[in-house]
């Protein structure tokens, strides 16, 4: 019989895949010994069962019925018994953190018996003879009766929360309070009846008096909570795989609002901003957990906590620490005290920023917790390619009318909205908006990710608005207290005075905390300043973040085995990529060097009427494009360099259709001659092509106008010859585009190998040049055995094969359907935005395994924009690539992932 359920006594922390993260690490800590409240874990795979079918697997109800009389015994209550019962918390737990995105119900048992062996219970543990111990009990037991009602009804029977949100502000402002500890039992206890009437009015339904059906239809919330709409964004935003399915973690419950003795909160062995090592979190008495992740009540600094309860503190931070060692990493964790007794309600590795990531890395290397191979997997592209965003100017004129906690670092300017919709709406029509919220909650999260930063006036660096905007690398600033937030009336009022209304422009400073009025200017960021070569690594303006991010990169090159190239099309370009790291181009794209000035000789090229015009004009372009060439090769100083003959639609060069006949009609109205603007015309006419994309382009240009690809391999070889003469090297690569079938490619191959045997004849100088092609065309990866033959290398143009492949024209479909196709999750991430492996991969692999069969020296690279992708850089490495080529700025970013690439394969050569 399957085993869907197993005690916290019988995992580990690596059954994530099973009993999801936080089942999994409370497993772990019960193991270790510490403080965790007895309880059980259903496992993914019940969680996938009931997905595909509809309901539990059978045999789930007996082994959790099995799992529970076991807790009951151990706990010795009963779940709900009327004296003393036994509440649970049923909290969901996928093997990737999802933090808000699915379903938790806490105190599981009470009903309106319970409710009064609650409060006897409470009574007894914490009596010390006092006249008011009963009170205070009588009032916890119907907080956490109410608090049970109002999260029920939200998660389980899909009640609108705000039903219960206002019930609760009518009776704080009744009472003349902002304070849900100012509210007495009687107050909560009619509270619990006014739930009730919610309830049965908007479920249709009374409230289950049944502890164990609360349970069963919590736990079946919890499944059903994975594929909920925020849920599923949440995963398409983090790349996370839709068929994981998620945990169920039954856990005794321990009360953190039993009193100012009592509280919880939320830690970090490391500050997840910056990397700094110390005490971390936030801390809040009298209050269960989901108060300090909402945000709703402002918490005070953990290190607080020493003052309220020394014991407890001197022990969570022996705990931290343990933790730390024990994961070998920076921890998240949550806690409750109850009445002076500490409890581990979970541990994970916890979500940082980009920065504090690279320092704690670099950090631990020290510290002999990790290696430098570790160090490097700690750390992502995506991640550097954050600390890479400009940041604010210092020295700029910027009024600050507010300053919050430093929640997720960044320079963010937008204008203010303050709800998800409108920034969804408004950013879907190309504005930049900062979303401010008193405080966010999982239903933001379409906003959050619509938003260039989030600003909140509650809650502090372990609210739901600081932990999934560090997930999601956003800028946010929290806490900002001074700040009203009216979202009723879309505005906020800063202490000075200063109103903010719905589309004024406001900058968040992520790393300070700083918000501004207006738009501030930024500059480059120290990491961009590091890797241009204008702040060194040992220089005593470097700070400890460009110290990490060297330490990274500089073990990121002595691991990886791919080599990373630019694309690059002007010596400004290259001289560029060279300095971020670049190892040569891989792809240089000799049609903009076309535009301009230059246009016009590229109309007489195609208006040319016999052999002569046309030769007078290559011979007008021949000597620009060997300068063009010179400058690259020269600015590349011998590393090699792709160069790609002409590849665009020959129109393209052609002025408009409409312009063109507006100025032919207009001409002749007037009786004016414009004989060149009428032949201009009428080759466009010619020329035109309904998918121009599939047409006219490439190695086809070379094959019909003759003489074009020589007159630019004539220019490579002398540009060569040239650079030579001066003493330097040029390693020249000559790409043919757009080939599908080998005969193409052979008639190309011959010319230019003739061309270039005649320069060097000419020059005296060792002209040579490698010959291949891009692949680009589904045939040309299906037929790649018989392309080598003529090819001395692959290089695969990605954008054009994910086209071809796919049927897609990425310049009109990206805005027309995709969102449509992402919603719907027919695509979990763009094709163009990362190698779609099931499909074009699969054509890149048997390019690359037919195309060495042919030729085992055969050197395979690819140019598209996916060599500067993480997930894609992977792949590739994967599947035995050279190297990968992206733009200048991606370069550093390629080079940690195929660092990472070759440690995760294990050192494995893959060719």
């Amino acid at each position: 019989m399957p085993k869907f359920v197993y005690d916290f006594t019988e995992g580990n922390k690596d059954l994530k895949d099973l009993l999801g993260g936080k089942g999994a690490n409370l497993a772990e800590m019960t193991n270790l010994g510490l403080p965790v409240p007895p309880g059980f874990t259903i496992t993914t795979d019940a969680c996938r069962v009931y997905l595909e079918h509809g309901q539990e697997p059978p045999e789930l109800r007996e082994q959790v019925s099995q799992y529970l009389d076991a807790l009951e015994a151990k706990m010795d209550k009963k779940l709900g018994q009327a004296d003393g019962p036994l509440l649970v918390s049923v909290r969901s737990g996928a093997k990737f953190s999802m933090p808000g995105m699915m379903d938790t119900v806490l105190n599981i048992g009470l009903n309106d018996e319970s409710v009064l062996g609650l409060a006897a219970q409470a009574d007894g543990a914490g009596s010390d003879g006092g006249s008011g111990s009963a009170g205070r009990a009588d009032r916890f037991a119907w907080d956490s009766y109410r608090r049970l009602i109002q999260m029920f009804g939200k998660t389980v029977l899909g009640i609108d929360g705000e039903h219960f949100d206002e019930a609760l502000e009518d009776v704080k402002k009744a009472k003349g309070t902002h304070n849900d500890l100012d509210l007495t039992a009687e107050d909560l206890r009619g509270l619990v009846e006014t739930f009730k009437t919610i309830v049965e009015k908007e479920a249709g339904r009374t409230f289950p008096q049944d502890p164990r059906e609360q349970m069963d239809l919590a736990i079946r919330a919890v499944f059903e909570s994975w594929n909920g709409e925020r849920a599923k964004l949440y995963r398409r935003q983090e790349r996370i795989p839709n068929d994981l399915g998620t945990a169920v973690n039954i856990c005794s419950m321990v009360f953190g609002n039993l009193g100012m003795d009592s509280g919880t909160g939320v830690a970090f062995t490391r500050d997840p901003a910056s990397g700094q090592t110390g005490v971390y979190g936030d801390y809040l008495q009298n209050a269960q957990g989901e108060d300090v992740v909402a945000g709703i009540r402002n918490t005070v600094p953990l290190q607080d906590l020493e003052n309220v309860d020394a014991a407890s503190y001197a022990e969570l931070t022996d705990i931290m620490a343990k933790l730390e060692h024990h994961y070998r990493d920076l921890c998240d964790i949550e806690f409750t005290i109850e009445r002076g007794k500490l409890w581990m309600l979970q541990t994970r590795v916890g979500k940082r920023t980009a920065a504090a990531a690279f320092r704690i890395a670099v950090q631990l290397v020290d510290e002999g917790l990790i290696g430098p191979d570790e160090a490097v997997d700690r750390v992502t592209g995506a991640q550097l390619a954050q600390l890479m965003f400009p940041r604010f100017d210092d020295n700029a004129k910027a009024e600050m009318i507010a300053k919050g906690m430093n929640a997720s670092p960044g320079a963010a300017s937008g204008k203010a909205v303050f709800d998800s919709y409108t920034a969804v709406k408004w950013s879907r029509s190309g504005e930049k908006v900062i979303l401010i919220r008193r405080e966010t909650n999982p239903d933001d999260l379409n906003g959050m990710i619509a938003a260039q930063g989030i600003l909140t006036s509650r809650g502090g660096k372990t609210s739901h608005a600081a932990v999934v905007a560090r997930g999601m690398g956003k800028t946010c600033v929290c806490g900002a207290e001074s700040l009203d937030v009216d979202t009723k009336r879309r505005r906020m009022t800063a202490p000075n005075g200063v109103v903010v209304e719905e589309g004024d422009v406001v900058s968040v400073d992520g790393t300070s905390g700083a918000v501004y009025l207006g738009e501030v200017p930024v500059v480059a960021s120290p990491v961009v300043e590091y890797f241009e070569g204008r702040l060194g690594a040992d220089s005593p303006k470097a700070d400890d973040l460009v110290k990490a991010v060297h330490r990274i990169m500089t073990w990121s090159d002595e691991r990886r085995r791919l080599y990373v190239r630019a694309n690059a099309d002007t010596p400004e370009d290259a001289a560029r990529a060279r300095r971020f790291g670049a190892q040569g181009i891989g792809l240089c794209r000799t049609e903009h060097m076309f535009l301009g000035e230059r246009r016009v000789l590229i109309e007489r090229l195609i208006l040319a009427e016999d052999d002569d015009e046309r030769e007078a004009a290559l011979a007008e372009l021949l000597p620009m494009q060997r300068d063009d060439f010179v400058a690259i090769f020269t600015a590349m100083g011998g590393l090699p360099v792709t160069v790609r003959l002409l590849d665009p639609p020959l129109h393209e060069f052609l002025p408009d259709i409409t312009e063109l006949s507006v100025r032919v009609a207009v001409a002749e109205a007037k009786g004016e001659e414009n004989e060149n603007d009428l032949r201009l015309l009428q080759a466009v006419h010619k020329m035109h092509e309904a998918n121009p994309m599939l047409g006219l382009r490439g190695v086809r240009l070379g094959l019909v106008i003759p003489g074009l690809f020589m007159m630019q391999v004539t220019a490579i070889a002398e540009a060569a010859a040239q650079v030579a003469k001066a003493g330097g090297v040029a390693r020249v690569e000559i790409m043919v585009p757009l080939v599908g079938a080998v005969q193409e490619l052979e008639i190309i191959r011959d010319e230019a190998q003739q061309v270039l045997d005649e320069v060097k004849e000419r020059t005296g100088a060792d002209v040579r040049s490698l010959i291949g092609t891009m692949i680009e065309l589904p045939r040309a990866a299906l037929t790649a055995g018989q392309i080598a033959e003529a090819a001395q290398f692959f290089s695969f143009g990605t954008n054009d094969l994910t086209q071809t492949t796919w049927g897609f024209s990425r310049d009109d479909v990206e805005g027309a359907f995709f969102s449509a196709y992402l919603d719907r999750g027919i695509f979990g991430v763009s094709p163009f935005e990362t190698l779609d492996r099931e499909g074009v991969g699969k054509l890149v692999r048997i390019a690359a395994e037919e195309g060495r069969k042919t030729r085992p020296e055969l050197k395979l690279g690819v140019c598209g924009e996916h060599g500067g992708d993480p997930d894609s850089v992977h792949f590739f490495h994967e599947v035995g690539l050279d190297y990968v080529s992206c733009s200048p700025f991606r370069v550093p970013v390629a080079r940690l992932e195929a660092a990472r690439a070759a440690i995760e394969s294990a050192g494995s050569d893959s060719r």
